[in-house]
């Protein structure tokens, strides 16, 4: 059938059941937002910035478990996608990047709103495509989704020329599988070193799995319950593998690294076999590479290739799906009794106890209060700085997929659109809490427009300290208390500014006895609320690897 070309785009996605696209308008993208007009089944919803719009598609992709979908015009509404495409890339989560271009027969000439946006976005993409040829529209918009959508996933960008989103195109919907030559991802685990997995696992008197974010994305929580709750293998997270498994329970460990739960960090260090799936072994989780569960044989099992040996030398390496290669190790290993060190596991959580800065109103109480309260109800989305940590510490994460936080690239202003993209993705039958800091929350603070507009049921938990305070904790520690631009004097009343917007609440928390009934208050409001609490600057993040340091040579808790 006969179409333009921004119709044709459309339908792909309407195909791939695609029901929200975050976007900007502007000149180059005329056309798709005219067809997005007659299109009654794909809701467009307009985001205060482009940054915005790829952080909450992102999201939202990582919630549905497929490619979210944000636009951008030409030029700087391109220009303005590149934080929201690297963080994605990042943190491997699928993103389907449409941007406008100016006309073809204008492109290399400086023409108004012209940018290189293939040129720029090449090292932060899976791929990308300028779409010149109006014939090759539909083929690429196809490769792009699977692109974006299998194997490790990521951002992938398609820049298109105006004239070609108003190109009369032939399009009829493909149900054959998409084949793209070189490109062939790899599934399932080999068998070989599947088998010698599981002899590694049976003949082990201390081991530990370590759950990275592509057991979220491959959907593998399953698999991982039976390891640790059949097998009684004691499991850790890295920031991005939390919401894998229930972490109130006793052989949950929670999230290793810089500021990892110190019974976590100790398990890695004198553990004797560590099955790692789904992460790349960053720095921030692994602390110095030489200390790096140094007594300890190493499975990595992963579905990019590129990961395995890229950081931490491995015994034994397996490509493939977490979920797939999981549930082939399942099958062969065995029930053993380590009773030596799951009680050492469940004294270490007993007993260790990091440092708190006692002020009137601790956040870590806040976080833990509303863990408390809400853990198995309501989905969490984070900015960056110590309250992050916070959150990864202290709510304790119960659900499965309920944490959406910037890991790989730590990106101040993706809590707000992230909160928002995820509210939309579970069609406002789950409350989402974005829990954010004074810094980052000023960088996308327009977004609160945005939720109001659409009445998500989103809950801002704001942390204000005045301060940039995980930076200043670096001052602290690397500069001798030498504290420079951390501080700010000249921050808005951010309750008045809430209650300005129409439908949305504000409260405030000054005093630890406040914290339940204010929270309870803010969570029976069905609109947007916004809770400020007003907290100190000098609170510190507690454990700290310091740099060079291993895991176990943490400072702030006690030692094992």
């Amino acid at each position: 059938m006969k179409m333009t070309g921004a119709e044709a785009l459309l339908k792909i996605l309407e195909g791939y059941g695609v029901k929200h696209i975050f976007g900007y308008p502007g000149g180059a993208v005329l056309p798709l937002y005219d067809a997005i007009l007659n299109n009654p089944n794909i809701e467009h919803i307009l985001v205060r910035s482009e940054q915005a719009g790829a952080h909450a598609a992102a999201a939202y992709g990582k919630y549905i478990g497929q490619s979210g979908v944000c636009i951008g015009t030409s030029g700087p509404g391109a220009t303005n996608l590149v934080t929201g495409i690297a963080n994605a890339y990042m943190d491997s989560i699928p993103l389907l990047a449409i941007t406008g271009q100016v006309d073809s027969s204008f492109i290399g000439r400086d023409a108004f709103q012209e940018a290189d946006i293939t040129g720029i976005t090449m090292p932060i993409v899976k791929h990308n495509y300028l779409v010149k040829d109006p014939k090759k529209l539909v083929d690429i918009i196809y490769d792009a989704w699977h692109i974006a959508n299998t194997g490790r996933k990521g951002p992938v960008l398609i820049d298109i020329p105006r004239n070609v989103f108003e190109a009369t195109v032939d399009f009829e919907p493909r149900t054959d599988l998409v084949k793209i030559k070189g490109y062939k991802p790899t599934y399932e685990g080999h068998q070989s070193q599947i088998k010698k997995a599981v002899k590694m696992i049976n003949s082990s008197f201390k081991p530990l799995l370590l759950v990275g974010g592509g057991v979220n994305f491959s959907k593998a929580e399953k698999e991982v319950v039976e390891f640790v709750e059949k097998y009684n293998i004691p499991m850790a997270t890295t920031l991005m593998g939390i919401g894998t498994y229930d972490e109130t329970k006793d052989l949950a460990l929670g999230m290793i690294g810089m500021h990892g739960m110190p019974y976590a960090n100790y398990a890695v260090h004198h553990c004797d076999l560590l099955i790692a799936v789904g992460t790349r072994f960053g720095d921030r989780a692994t602390g110095s590479l030489s200390k790096f569960a140094k007594d300890a044989k190493i499975i990595h099992i992963d579905i990019d290739p590129a990961e395995i040996g890229k950081n931490v030398l491995i015994d034994l390496p397996i490509v493939g799906d977490a979920k797939s290669v999981l549930s082939e190790i399942l099958l062969g290993i065995e029930i053993v009794e380590r009773n030596e060190w799951l009680e050492k596991i469940i004294e270490l959580k007993s007993r260790n106890r990091m440092l708190l800065h006692k002020t009137a109103l601790n956040p870590q109480l806040i976080i833990q209060k509303l863990g408390d309260m809400a853990r198995d109800d309501i989905l969490i989305a984070t900015d960056v700085g110590q309250h992050q940590m916070f959150a990864a510490q202290y709510f304790k994460f119960s659900q499965e997929n309920s944490l959406y936080t910037s890991g790989g690239l730590g990106t101040m202003g993706f809590g707000l659109p992230a909160a928002e993209g995820v509210a939309l993705a579970a069609g406002g039958k789950k409350q989402v809490f974005c829990i954010t800091g004074d810094g980052s929350f000023q960088m996308n603070m327009a977004e609160m427009a945005t939720i109001v507009e659409h009445n998500l049921p989103v809950k801002i938990l704001l942390l204000n300290n005045s301060s940039l305070c995980l930076v200043k904790q670096l001052q602290h520690f690397q500069c001798d208390k030498r504290f420079s631009e951390v501080s700010f004097t000249g921050n808005p009343d951010f309750s008045a500014m809430a209650r300005s917007y129409p439908n949305m609440t504000a409260y405030r928390i000054e005093n630890e006895d406040e914290i339940e009934s204010v929270l309870k208050e803010a969570m029976s409001h069905n609109g947007p609320s916004l809770i400020e609490c007003i907290i100190s600057d000098e609170n510190l993040v507690y454990p700290i690897v310091p740099a060079k340091k291993g895991l176990a040579e943490m400072i702030g808790v006690e030692k094992w």
